[in-house]
């Protein structure tokens, strides 16, 4: 079962006494971003069933950022995808899965930032915004 707060599936097991151990991420994010943390723009635009142009039109970025390896793994370019990615995550818990987190992402309106959806407050460089409020509502608030 899926743990009703988002931010506390980061949390799965605890260390061993005197060992620290490395924050686990959630499998999706962990599946989609590679060692040093940088986002496969293939891998992503495959797990939404999306094209390169599609994921770019998501993110508010021109063709050529996500076609062009050196622009791809430019930090504006790697920087939307993780925020775009961290949003997600924090949805698909109680979306019901990968596609209706990226339809509530692309699609739901939020009456809290005037009817402008998550995917219009990461393009307008807002994602904090949008983490904050995912941990309010995770805290059982309402919006």
């Amino acid at each position: 079962m899926a743990s009703k707060h988002p931010a506390r599936a980061l949390r799965r097991t605890k260390p061993a006494p005197g060992r620290l151990e490395a924050l686990k991420l959630p499998e999706l994010l962990r599946s989609l971003l590679d060692e040093p943390g940088r986002a496969g723009i293939d891998r992503i635009a495959n797990a939404f069933g999306m094209s390169k142009t599609q994921l770019a039109a998501t993110l508010g970025l021109g063709r050529d950022s996500l076609y062009k390896a050196k622009r791809a793994a430019s930090e504006k370019t790697q920087t939307r995808v993780r925020e775009m990615l961290e949003v997600i995550v924090r949805v698909v818990p109680w979306a019901g899965g990968q596609p209706q987190a990226m339809a509530w992402y692309r699609a739901q309106p939020i009456a809290a930032f005037g009817d402008r959806t998550a995917e219009a407050l990461v393009k307008e460089g807002k994602a904090a915004v949008v983490r904050d409020y995912l941990d309010f509502l995770s805290q059982g608030n309402f919006a």
